[in-house]
């Protein structure tokens, strides 16, 4: 990620939110300080087109980072917004999710995750913002997400399903990276039960099933966290035909 991205940080704890601070700062991101909700909106109304993306704790004083975040979608509907929080509760975690947030950190956590959540939110809300990419080069596979085929070499194509070729998308987006199993059911499904759970394991046994004839290509099981696309190399840039090489 480019390293003029600018951070919204909105932490109460004074020893975790300088620390987080310093450390974004650090890796080259430039990131501003606030701490309360109070103080934090009082900042974002006064320039809200400065920041690419904001950081929210949940419980501060004043004003709590479900109320920040709702002031702040008023005020910019495509802020991307990443929580943290020390709540472990399903109900709040969906909460969160419902008020549109992008991800969803729980404390205790490592200081590089929060930098990988930051660019793989950015990378997201890019991938909306531009041309959708027509093919992907899978290993030995060609999946031209239009038609919604699969071709592997000189085979016949094999035609997949609309949540198939949403699910592989969303898979080639990040090769070789971790697809996180909660984004997924959202993004795809439109939220995290149980029984849209069970049913995207179905599609996944599918895909798996389909792209079994390259062994340099799997899909892995990260468990509790979602899943990996493994595939030879690494994204790049659309060439000009509107195909993605993975």
């Amino acid at each position: 990620m480019e390293s003029n991205v600018k951070v919204f940080l909105c932490e109460d704890d004074e020893n975790l939110g300088p620390l987080l601070s310093e450390f974004l700062n650090a890796k080259g991101y430039e990131t501003d300080l606030y701490s309360d909700g109070q103080q934090g909106f009082d900042a974002f109304s006064e320039n809200p087109t400065k920041w690419d993306i904001c950081v929210l704790d949940i419980m501060m004083p004043k004003k709590d980072g479900f109320e920040l975040a709702e002031d702040i979608r008023g005020i910019n509907p495509n802020m991307p917004i990443i929580f943290l929080t020390a709540r472990v509760l399903n109900e709040d975690v969906e909460k969160g999710f419902k008020l549109g947030a992008d991800d969803y950190l729980k404390k205790p956590f490592n200081t590089s995750e929060l930098t990988m959540r930051i660019d793989a939110v950015l990378r997201r809300v890019q991938n909306k913002k531009s041309d959708p990419v027509a093919f992907y080069s899978i290993g030995d596979f060609v999946f031209d997400t239009q038609r919604q085929v699969l071709t592997y070499k000189d085979e016949e194509p094999v035609n997949l399903t609309t949540k198939e070729t949403e699910l592989l998308t969303l898979l080639c987006l990040y090769a070789n990276e971790l697809l996180e199993r909660s984004y997924a059911l959202k993004t795809i499904w439109g939220e995290d039960t149980y029984f849209n759970a069970r049913s995207m394991d179905v599609y996944i046994t599918k895909l798996r099933k389909h792209l079994s004839r390259d062994e340099r290509v799997e899909i892995q099981n990260k468990h509790g966290k979602g899943y990996k696309l493994i595939t030879p190399g690494v994204n790049s840039e659309p060439d000009k035909d509107n195909t993605v090489v993975l």
